[in-house]
């Protein structure tokens, strides 16, 4: 009877743990995919501002791209560091950072940052 029991909650262990990596794994994207998603969400060549980025200025393309790089790299540590207990994914995180809604500059399009974002996510796998 003990040895059941202890089977029993072993496979439950198992079960849940799959149950939770499978959570997790569909809000995991790597830098370089949420920087290619922005792109296309923001408008790729046809955008009046690479890449969303409107509060600092860049030479180019390749100097926007990188600066949006830097931002999801940084806002990667400030979610593990504080946004976690506000915020229930890191992209909700960042989309509050990067786009954020109801900001001097949003003309009422900043509420769909995020779901083309995602958007763009998941067409890519």
């Amino acid at each position: 009877m003990k040895l059941n029991y202890w089977i029993a909650i072993i496979i439950g262990l198992i079960v849940m743990f799959g149950l939770l990596s499978l959570a997790y794994s569909a809000e995991v994207w790597t830098d370089l995919q949420i920087v290619e998603a922005i792109w296309k969400a923001e408008g790729g060549y046809k955008a009046t501002w690479l890449y969303g980025i409107r509060s600092v200025s860049y030479a180019d393309e390749a100097e926007a791209r990188q600066i949006c790089f830097n931002t999801v790299r940084n806002n990667r540590v400030r979610y593990a560091e504080y946004g976690y207990k506000e915020f229930n994914s890191y992209l909700d995180f960042l989309g509050s950072r990067y786009c954020p809604i109801g900001c001097d500059n949003d003309r009422g399009t900043n509420r769909y940052w995020l779901s083309n974002v995602r958007y763009f996510l998941e067409k890519s796998k």
